[in-house]
């Protein structure tokens, strides 16, 4: 099993972000922290005898938690996990303005061996249209701060398709990327959400976006240097050099169980998906009143599941291997395999043997495939 911890703390809101976050200051965190211990308190039986394959703090900005919180943090799930003898990954995200010295130094004697940082690319302006607060020299300085102080396993974050983007702005920022001590990278075209700075002005963005056959280039582009460089592209978004492949996103691909906490998070257990209400004065409340947080949860009937499970797991280029995924989940009925049939003849997936992947058309279609499955 997983564990991920959500830390909602932003010094900013980033103008695409639609994920949950709150401005840092004292009180949030101190509520923060009480009400996560509550929260971990009603969930800790569960973990006993459990294995644990990875930890990841997510959010949010992890970097902006008090280091004796997050010390307290790992003390929690050291003491009521199985935990492996052997190193396994704990995954803190950072914004590269956060990271210094003492910081990566205190993170290493924490246990915490993988850092993810949101570079989300290295063209000034764009940054400042993004949002951020750092430049690209910052970005390029923190990841080599970070590999000074003795991290190894560093993951950068990328985006493509951003208003006022050009093919050579990103093949800039792809070149930069190779050249830096990185054994990881995620790629990401924008999406604009509901409940973002961008969203209120999406139609005047949306007219600066790249073409889509820009944004097919920059992507291509994209795998081609990467490959060149050694990093792998592994996942439809995830690139790795060999034996550096993200433990815990191959867990939601692959389906492993895992437990979400604080506010927002979501978990997968016992084939049931749950999220924690994405409010932390009501996460709190609910907590201090011994009543769950959680606002959402369901179940898929057998073949919903079965559907879901397979869609997901085919974003690992690798493929599924169907005699081990029905083994593991159950025998797939006449009707999925009539729709896997279809998708063969369409050329989006091609199968070897026993092994089920998504075809070269199927990797820039991975949406219709799956709403073809689902």
């Amino acid at each position: 099993m997983s564990l991920y911890i959500h830390v909602p703390f932003c010094s900013k809101k980033c103008h695409y972000c639609h994920f949950y976050v709150i401005p840092q200051n004292s009180s949030h965190h101190d509520l923060y922290f009480h009400s996560l211990k509550l929260e971990w308190e009603r969930i800790e039986e569960r973990l006993n005898g459990h294995k644990i394959s990875s930890i990841y703090f997510g959010g949010g900005t992890p970097s902006l938690l008090p280091l004796n919180q997050l010390e307290q943090i790992l003390s929690w799930c050291k003491a009521s996990t199985a935990w492996p003898e052997k190193t396994f990954e704990i995954t803190l995200e950072a914004n590269p303005e956060d990271l210094t010295k003492e910081k990566l130094e205190a993170y290493q004697n924490l246990g915490i061996n993988r850092l993810s940082m949101g570079v989300q690319c290295l063209d000034d302006a764009l940054l400042e249209t993004l949002g951020r607060q750092h430049d690209s020299k910052k970005a390029i300085d923190a990841v080599y701060l970070a590999r000074e102080e003795g991290f190894e396993n560093i993951s950068i974050d990328l985006m493509y398709d951003l208003p006022g983007q050009s093919l050579q702005s990103w093949k800039h920022s792809i070149d930069q990327a190779c050249l830096l001590p990185i054994k990881h990278l995620s790629l990401y075209n924008l999406t604009i959400e509901p409940h973002t700075a961008f969203y209120k002005k999406r139609v005047e963005l949306q007219a600066k976006r790249p073409s889509d056959q820009d944004s097919l280039q920059m992507l291509e582009y994209a795998v081609e240097k990467l490959g060149e460089a050694e990093l792998h592209r592994y996942e439809i978004s995830a690139f790795a050099r060999e034996g550096y492949i993200s433990q815990h996103n191959s867990g939601y691909w692959t389906g492993r169980p895992f437990l979400g906490l604080g506010p927002s998070a979501f978990s997968y257990w016992e084939k049931k998906r749950y999220r924690n209400v994405a409010k932390l004065h009501a996460y709190a409340r609910h907590l201090e009143n011994e009543e769950s947080p959680i606002d959402f949860s369901e179940e898929l009937e057998e073949e919903a599941s079965l559907r879901e499970l397979l869609a997901i797991h085919l974003r690992l280029l690798e493929g599924v291997d169907l005699p081990a995924f029905e083994k593991r989940w159950g025998n797939l009925p006449l009707t999925i395999k009539q729709d896997i049939e279809r998708l063969l003849k369409e050329a989006y997936m091609k199968q070897s043997e026993e092994k089920l992947q998504l075809s070269e058309q199927g990797l820039l279609y991975y949406d219709h495939v799956a709403s073809e499955l689902i």
